[in-house]
């Protein structure tokens, strides 16, 4: 918005001119100037009046342009500064159909003339990838329905929301009981099942004909089995990204327990919360917001951590200690995906190769670099494993 706001920009106070003996006066200011350098100095304040009032104009129609579009679905929000986004040889980015190959070889680029910061998380280099359209049809759905892990929101995944509905995908991202802009007390929350109701809820109403595909991060992941138990019929895929892929009779904390070193970075940053009383179980679990960085985000950037560590809330310690009850005809029946995190030091990738190991899904795919919270450390290729997955026919 920095362009934007410089358009409308009040003139200098006073503008200084060189006469040819080289000494400087000030038009406001000097009472000896001749009258026809006054002449001369007011046609150049109307002159600069003039351009400022342009300016200010064609800033406003574009402002204006750049919210009747956001109505109908066209541009995207203005990042910071007032530059457009250009799709090559596809003048609408969401329609349905296969765009020409061409089409495919090109980059987003931007009308501005100010170079896009390198430090910007959505779009560093290295992350960059191909403008590809998705054709649409044929697919069971086109509707994900994002679960955020322990301690965080819906709002971890503002960089993948933006990223699918960008690819006209419809989506939905969930904020489980206690997490997120919920204001239940995570301390009083008694059971798993409490713990997900805004999903079951939320599968609970929709059509029998809304099918969707669910993906979880992190704890999320025993909340999709959970909801794969109940809904089976309603869901096409499940994607497990850094996530707990329990077995049936195994709990988050079994999981955990698999852990062979007692002195990991995971329960170094625990912090257990007694709102009952120290004589009592735990009822919350937090994490020590000094160590976020290199338990979760050892590969995000510093802005997602600092939205992290301010968003952040405790973690229910009652659906840790729950045992899934899960079955063939129904959990089984829905295609499971696993999307490995190298970097991770929450769920180090062994202990994701166990859970692959002891519950094989249909397919395992990799983000090569990425750390526990891909939806800020490789959000790009995050998307376009989403994707990826999204196209795989029925079998």
């Amino acid at each position: 918005m920095g362009n934007l706001l410089a358009c409308f920009a009040p003139p200098p106070a006073q503008q200084q001119r060189v006469l040819k003996s080289g000494s400087t006066r000030r038009y406001s200011s000097n009472r000896w100037m001749s009258s026809n350098s006054r002449n001369r100095s007011t046609r150049l304040d109307k002159l600069d009046d003039a351009v400022i009032r342009e300016q200010a104009i064609a800033a406003a129609i574009l402002y204006k342009q750049h919210q009747q579009n956001a109505v109908s679905g066209g541009l995207l929000p203005f990042d910071r500064s007032t530059s457009l986004r250009y799709y090559p040889n596809n003048n609408n980015k969401n329609n349905n159909n296969t765009s020409s190959s061409s089409s495919a070889n090109h980059l987003r680029r931007s009308s501005s003339t100010r170079a896009r910061s390198l430090t910007d998380p959505l779009l560093k280099p290295q992350q960059l990838i191909l403008n590809q359209d998705v054709n649409l049809d044929g697919l069971e759905t086109t509707h994900f329905v994002l679960v955020h892990g322990g301690g965080f929101g819906a709002w971890c995944w503002y960089k993948t929301i933006a990223l699918l509905q960008e690819t006209g995908l419809k989506v939905t991202a969930i904020d489980l009981t206690g997490s997120g802009i919920n204001s239940f007390d995570t301390n009083t929350i008694a059971s798993l099942s409490q713990y997900v109701k805004p999903l079951t809820d939320f599968l609970e109403n929709i059509g029998n004909e809304d099918k969707v595909i669910l993906v979880g991060h992190d704890f999320g992941g025993a909340c999709l089995s959970y909801a794969m138990e109940m809904f089976p019929l309603k869901i096409t895929k499940a994607v497990f990204v850094a996530a707990a892929m329990l077995t049936s009779g195994q709990s988050i904390l079994d999981m955990f327990n698999q852990q062979a070193d007692s002195d990991d970075l995971m329960r170094q940053a625990q912090k257990f919360l007694y709102a009952n009383g120290n004589d009592h179980p735990p009822t919350a679990i937090d994490l020590d917001k000094s160590l976020l960085r290199d338990l979760l985000f050892n590969q995000s950037p510093s802005k997602d951590v600092a939205l992290a560590s301010v968003s952040m809330r405790p973690i229910p310690f009652a659906p840790v200690l729950e045992k899934l009850s899960l079955s063939d005809a129904k959990y089984g029946s829905v295609r499971r995906f696993y999307i490995e995190t190298p970097d991770d030091n929450a769920i180090p990738l062994t202990l994701q190769q166990k859970m692959i190991n002891s519950s094989p899904p249909e397919r395992v795919l990799r983000l090569k670099g990425s750390d526990h919270s891909p939806f800020f450390s490789k959000p790009q290729a995050l998307h376009k494993l989403l994707v990826e997955i999204l196209k795989i026919p029925s079998t």
